[in-house]
């Protein structure tokens, strides 16, 4: 959808990133490793977010300042980052923010291509909750070279990477009866719940699901 809006799949990649990471500034050649993107596609698109205010270049000085830490060869290279004072920036946050349901159906749809999905949870980064353990909760009997796919190309889409969990019901059934420090650590944190078939197990309201 985005990309149809757009006319640019880097180009929603790249803002995609900028969004999701608004405290951080990325140089070229990493722009272009993390969204898998052709290194003249980004440096055009780069230009071209830069010249209608969306983004702005900072020097190496203002990331260190920022508490970033920049590597020797890195150094004297062009840093790009997101300019939360443009006039843009709120109507791009709440776009992509309403685009990420899409995402997440997406993403489920390919995990149930993987096996059977029983829990499915967000938390952590996707809710803003910086002392969660993970930011993807998963409970189910799933491929895992399939799984891993998915959940690399999710990461891909999201413009970051995330820490997520995965268990097969009877190693949740398991860790739940031992009282899993981890594991009701998980279950008490602040949550975006997309698929729950183990309502009565885990001990949540069905009312906090979300639809897919």
């Amino acid at each position: 959808m985005l990309e149809q809006l757009f006319g640019s799949k880097t180009r929603v990649k790249l803002l995609r990133l900028f969004l999701a990471n608004k405290d951080e500034s990325f140089f070229v050649r990493e722009l272009t490793r993390r969204i898998g993107a052709q290194i003249n596609a980004v440096r055009n698109e780069l230009e071209n977010l830069e010249s209608m205010g969306v983004i702005k270049i900072i020097s190496e000085a203002d990331v260190k300042r920022a508490g970033q830490s920049v590597s020797r060869s890195s150094q004297q290279r062009k840093y790009y980052c997101i300019d939360i004072e443009s006039v843009l920036y709120p109507e791009l946050q709440a776009l992509f923010s309403k685009s990420g349901v899409l995402l997440e159906k997406q993403f489920v749809q390919k995990l149930n291509r993987a096996g059977r999905i029983q829990y499915l949870a967000l938390m952590g980064h996707f809710v803003g909750d910086d002392e969660s353990e993970t930011d993807m909760f998963i409970i189910g009997n799933l491929n895992k070279d399939k799984t891993a796919v998915a959940i690399r190309d999710f990461q891909r889409a999201i413009g970051r990477e995330i820490n997520y969990t995965i268990m097969t019901p009877s190693e949740f059934r398991y860790r739940k009866d031992l009282t899993d420090r981890f594991l009701y650590n998980v279950l008490n944190s602040k949550k975006m719940i997309i698929v729950s078939h183990l309502t009565q197990d885990i001990g949540l309201k069905e009312a906090q699901a979300k639809p897919v």
